[in-house]
């Protein structure tokens, strides 16, 4: 078994956390993006981080928030992580996350097919640009913020990413082992990050594909 940590993101209930706790997730999200289906208030997401054992870590999504925004969320969730969503620059994000203290994750939106004739996305640019992120989470480009639903191209990645990678967008209890063998040796480390793949409807987790997702990452060996 594996060690790959695994996040449950668009937390809204408090059976769909303690579902993901139980299954051994090691982060839950909540989703402060007020069009998302998987909004929650900063006082909700307050409530239900409240229920964290120890060791599994908050982290609060954000997309194009403004600092006072961020600074009031960030002030409910003692230790949430913050995860940048849309179009915040490398120096809004830093100074947000020193000023409160707290660790980040910038958000990669990659095109599901890079266009004949069209340069690839650059994540190693990226990475350089956002390198004081603690992580890069990989989602798919899709005209909505807040997440993805569907896959990119993994085999687009560059192999010497300078960064600690999420891997995201459209994972499954079906296709999160192909995901982790394309990838896991791509960054400085990997993890993990669904929402929509464990879901019986949008918002509503379901115990039992949280717990098939997990024991698919589990289970995945991880070529030396």
């Amino acid at each position: 078994m594996n060690a790959i940590p695994i996040k449950i993101c668009g937390i809204t209930r408090a059976q769909d956390l303690q579902a993901a706790v139980d299954a051994g997730a090691s982060a839950v999200g909540f989703v402060l993006y007020p069009p998302s289906p998987r909004y929650v208030t900063p006082k909700r997401a307050a409530e239900l981080a409240a229920l964290l054992p120890a060791f599994v870590t908050p982290v609060l999504l954000f997309v194009n928030a403004s600092a006072a925004e961020i600074e009031q969320a960030a002030g409910l969730v003692p230790g949430a992580w913050l995860q940048f969503h849309g179009d915040e620059t490398p120096d809004f994000c830093q100074k947000m996350a020193k000023n409160l203290g707290r660790r980040w994750i910038r958000v990669a939106r990659i095109p599901k097919e890079t266009p004949e004739g069209a340069a690839p996305f650059d994540l190693l640019k990226y990475a350089s640009d956002y390198s004081q992120a603690h992580a890069l989470l990989l989602d798919t480009l899709v005209d909505a913020y807040g997440g993805s639903g569907s896959t990119f191209n993994w085999s687009q990645l560059p192999i010497n990413v300078n960064a600690h990678l999420v891997l995201s967008g459209g994972l499954t209890p079906a296709n999160v082992a192909d995901g982790i063998r394309a990838v896991h040796s791509r960054g400085r480390s990997l993890a993990v990050d669904v929402s929509s793949g464990v879901e019986s409807a949008k918002g509503i987790k379901d115990a039992d594909k949280i717990r098939a997702f997990v024991a698919a990452v589990r289970n995945t060996p991880l070529a030396s």
